[in-house]
């Protein structure tokens, strides 16, 4: 059997603005537009499909696994964007990252408040 990840639905307020501030922190290609939804592909073929609504939504949590390179040019961006980061989940250690397993983390928001994290560590 062979079952793999495929993709799931972000809810954002803006789909757009959502969408291509994922992309550009991550470094992907732009989203493109598939239905209704802004789609951000990843290199091993999962998606997350951005769907805006009107409504009130629950604010999920997306970690993505990375090298130690990409880290530092993600974290830069971030840093660049002046975003606030976090080392841990329930975002009281602002503007620290986390050292764990021998890797990084941090944790950031997008504009419709999911959060974010970035590893290195697996």
């Amino acid at each position: 059997m062979s079952i793999d990840f495929n993709h799931t639905i972000v809810h954002a307020t803006d789909k757009k603005e959502s969408a291509i501030f994922l992309a550009e922190i991550l470094g992907l290609a732009p989203p493109k537009p598939f239905v209704h939804f802004l789609v951000v592909s990843f290199q091993n073929g999962v998606s997350l499909d951005f769907m805006e609504t009107g409504d009130r939504f629950d604010k999920q949590h997306y970690a993505f696994h990375v090298s130690e390179k990409e880290f530092d040019e993600i974290f830069e961006r971030i840093k660049e964007r002046r975003l606030t980061y976090w080392a841990d989940p329930g975002r009281v250690k602002k503007n620290e990252t986390y050292r764990h397993n021998n890797g990084r983390g941090v944790y950031f928001e997008d504009p419709s408040g999911h959060l974010y994290e970035i590893l290195t560590w697996s």
